[in-house]
């Protein structure tokens, strides 16, 4: 123990992308920073994202791209620290990216240069790095200007007991517990009288249990670009047939906004009259058959077994032998292919926690808890959830460096 009235003016508790963007930002203004990680390294996460690859973050960031309760509480934030500053600081370290569709933002080599980039950044402002810690117990220090929190840990095996000024959590959410993902966020939350918005799994596939399982397992590995809307919300992007159900970002995207019971709604053919086309069809290639027609623009497997489900009984019918109502309905039926999912993949493959932390009671200018001093919460255990492609990344940095600023 040092002989400083506190051990540290500040404790991280989580070395992710948020943790550790905030701890160097805080030792930069010359606070004395420890970081405390439950696993065994640091950036787990962070590893895992993007394929390997990172998609740190995207080059257009609105407001619009995060879901919570308080629309407007990520926008101090990311006006504070915007994406450009996060390229300038990729730029600086010589990692090399590039920008993909969507203007999203990846590494060309690995996520580990981010990694390495963060733990390069709180090495030089003399940031101190504790992995295999586990916090047993937290306490406020009654009247203590200087020791305002008490933290009883375990490292490697042995209790430790550590004071801060100022306490940052930086824990992550529900999501992936492999990596990390734990609910201790919102226990602390609790402790110290925050509210929590309800929690979900978010940025994860469906599943389903009807009549879909047994096609979805035929499909397994057949990806296309679809058009998914539900609850006001659509996405274009690519959908993915799994052995569970359907993935893909589009999926993920809309899984945002589907709540249980819900049903999606798939255009197979965006930008297409489904109706109008096959009507077309009919007056040009009449002995053309349905399924030779639908097999020009989507794969012969996916179209085998939308003919069973829509024309079981016309396998070999022209076109010319079709009323146009029906060929009318199976258009609409492609461009609003009606789904209701079982469920969701849940926490176990989930990229994000909707829900979280009230932001009521935080502060967006600091993120320091209103009614706490000195306690602070950033990232994911926030009720602040971004799209994907790079804003939970972006809401790591901007919500990092904020509370970097004033712990």
């Amino acid at each position: 123990m040092s002989n400083s009235p506190a051990d540290f003016d500040v404790i991280v508790l989580g070395a992710g992308a948020s943790g550790l963007f905030c701890a160097f930002t805080a030792a930069q203004r010359g606070r004395r920073v420890l970081v405390l990680e439950r696993a065994n390294k640091i950036g787990k996460k962070i590893l895992m994202s993007g394929g390997g690859r990172c998609n740190f973050t995207n080059q257009v960031v609105e407001p619009a791209n995060f879901l919570s309760r308080n629309p407007h509480f990520c926008k101090s934030a990311l006006a504070r620290y915007n994406q450009w500053e996060f390229i300038a600081l990729v730029e600086q370290h010589g990692i090399a990216y590039e920008e993909r569709k969507h203007s999203q933002l990846f590494c060309k080599d690995s996520a580990k240069q981010i990694v390495a980039m963060l733990e390069d950044e709180c090495i030089s402002a003399g940031v101190e790095i504790r992995t295999q810690c586990e916090l047993d117990r937290l306490e406020a220090l009654a009247g203590e200007d200087v020791q305002r929190y008490r933290l009883h840990l375990q490292h490697n095996g042995r209790a430790g007991r550590l004071t801060c000024t100022s306490l940052v959590v930086a824990t992550g959410a529900l999501s992936v517990p492999t990596l990390g993902g734990s609910g201790l966020g919102y226990e602390l939350a609790e402790q110290f009288g925050l509210k929590l918005i309800p929690r979900q799994a978010g940025l994860v596939p469906f599943m389903f249990s009807d009549a879909m399982k047994p096609v979805c397992e035929r499909l397994s590995g057949l990806a296309l670009d679809i058009e998914v809307s539900c609850n006001g919300q659509s996405f274009s992007e690519a959908m993915l047939f799994t052995h569970r159900g359907i993935s893909g970002p589009a999926i993920l995207q809309i899984s945002n906004y589907w709540s249980p019971g819900d049903r999606i709604s798939i255009d197979l053919l965006p930008g297409v009259d489904a109706a109008d086309w096959l009507l077309h069809g009919k007056r040009e290639q009449p002995r053309s058959r349905l399924k030779t027609r639908l097999g020009q623009l989507l794969a012969k497997g996916l179209v085998a077994e939308l003919q069973q489900l829509w024309w079981p009984q016309d396998d070999d019918t022209a076109l010319a032998e079709f009323s146009d109502r029906q060929l009318g309905d199976i258009g609409q039926q492609l461009n609003a292919w009606r789904l209701k999912p079982s469920a969701t993949e849940g926490y176990r493959t989930a990229e994000v926690t909707l829900g979280g932390v009230d932001t009521d009671d935080v502060s967006s200018k600091t993120m320091e808890a209103k009614r706490q001093p000195g306690l602070f919460f950033i990232g994911e255990v926030l009720d602040v959830t971004g799209h994907l492609g790079g804003f939970n990344f972006q809401w790591a940095w901007s919500s990092g460096f904020t509370a970097g600023q004033f712990a």
